[in-house]
């Protein structure tokens, strides 16, 4: 999953089609549950290109989004939000795969 280097890129990469951006922080236990089946993910999921998006690096934008509690989701396309699947909870593979069913 690449990572989310400026507000620059986040601008470009919205505009493409089904991009999830996933925000996470290298402290967040929630997101280090996930982590070993995000790449299984990424593989049964080639619509979408996911990003990580490091919360302390982009609050603002988090804050912009609506992104209170991590791991979170939100997907875009051609510059439109499309769906979010945004919750301080942990979150399980197949919660996961249930939001991306719902944004295809």
């Amino acid at each position: 999953m690449e990572k989310l280097q400026s507000m620059e890129q986040y601008k470009e990469i919205i505009q493409k089609e089904n991009t999830v951006l996933m925000f996470s922080a290298d402290w967040c236990p929630d997101c280090r549950v996930i982590d070993p089946f995000l790449p299984e993910l990424e593989k049964d999921n080639q619509a979408f290109t996911f990003y990580y998006a490091d919360r302390d690096e982009f609050i603002d934008l988090c804050a912009e989004l609506s992104v209170f509690g991590i791991p979170s989701f939100v997907a875009f396309s051609k510059g439109q939000e499309t769906g979010r699947f945004v919750s301080k909870d942990r979150k399980t593979i197949e919660q996961i795969q249930e939001f991306l069913n719902s944004i295809q």
